[in-house]
């Protein structure tokens, strides 16, 4: 447990470091390579918690779930609204570049990570309210990220194109409507197979607080990178045109973007961080009441 705490250390790392790099020197390292690095944290640290078979799960329902409901929404408008990808991403399964699907995975394990330190871990003995709090939560957590990025990379790189525009610097309402739908259903089943699945099959091995740390810094240095791309670019601006014929200023969608970040994925992490740092500072409190406890029960059978 401590060698393979430690590797993933490493990888926390080097992801902070390519992405601040990044965030600072734009396309300096291919998006896919962080979005590579982030599933194999995902794999790795997923891996130690619910065994390989557990995370693969994870894996297989949040990659069907999210190309199926992107597809559809492609397809049909239902559940993100009109759009469709450029070729900006790459290779595409169906009409969904790849990567997305790998970053549905990515930074949706981050989510579910931090959710069960803010509600309570998922077990096979868990509880009905915390099957489905759970996903809820880490819904709101995920969602957040999209609601810092998409503007950017659509409006602004136009990875994919809204075909309607959107209240939300060319982005609609109906896409964080139907980003909260996707990543719920793949939470809760997820949620579902770990409250249900054999006992024999369970892995419920106790997890020091750093394995939690690690996620929880992930997530914020994807909240700090939205911050130092404002700043890299503070005092600059140039006006975009949606798909709509709506003009909007680069400056203003990043400064946006930096804005949302601080109040709600920074501050995720930092609540967070304090409720782990919480736990850590009960738990002597608890382990010494047990011991004056005992030492008590053990005098009165002394005396008697």
């Amino acid at each position: 447990m401590t060698v393979s705490l430690k590797i993933l250390w490493g990888v926390v790392a080097l992801y902070v470091a390519m992405t601040v790099i990044n965030a600072l020197r734009p396309n300096t390292i291919p998006v896919a390579v962080l979005v590579l690095f982030l599933f194999a944290f995902v794999l790795l640290h997923g891996a130690l918690r619910y065994r390989l078979s557990g995370i693969l799960i994870f894996i297989v329902i949040a990659l069907v779930v999210s190309n199926i409901l992107e597809n559809t929404s492609i397809l049909t408008g239902f559940p993100f609204g009109h759009y469709h990808y450029t070729d900006a991403l790459g290779p595409k399964l169906f009409l969904v570049p790849v990567l997305i699907g790998l970053a549905y995975i990515g930074t949706g394990y981050l989510a579910w990570v931090i959710a069960t330190v803010l509600v309570g871990d998922l077990r096979h003995e868990s509880s009905a309210f915390t099957t489905f709090a759970v996903p809820l939560i880490a819904s709101f957590v995920m969602v957040v990220w999209d609601l810092c990025f998409d503007p950017s990379l659509s409006t602004i790189a136009q990875n994919w194109i809204w075909e309607q525009g959107g209240g939300f610097f060319g982005v609609p309402l109906t896409n964080y409507l139907g980003w909260f739908l996707t990543v719920y259903l793949f939470y809760q089943l997820f949620a579902l197979y770990i409250r249900f699945r054999p006992s024999g099959r369970v892995a419920s091995p106790a997890m020091p607080r750093s394995f939690y740390f690690q996620a929880v810094a992930l997530y914020a240095v994807m909240g700090l990178s939205f911050v130092l791309r404002y700043l890299r670019l503070s005092g600059s601006t140039t006006p975009v045109t949606d798909a709509s014929g709506a003009v909007w200023q680069t400056g203003d969608i990043l400064e946006t973007a930096a804005i949302v970040s601080i109040y709600t994925m920074i501050f995720i992490a930092v609540m967070t961080t304090v409720k782990l740092i919480q736990q850590s500072a009960v738990a002597p409190e608890r382990l010494v009441d047990r011991r004056l406890v005992g030492s008590r029960e053990g005098g009165s059978e002394h005396a008697s």
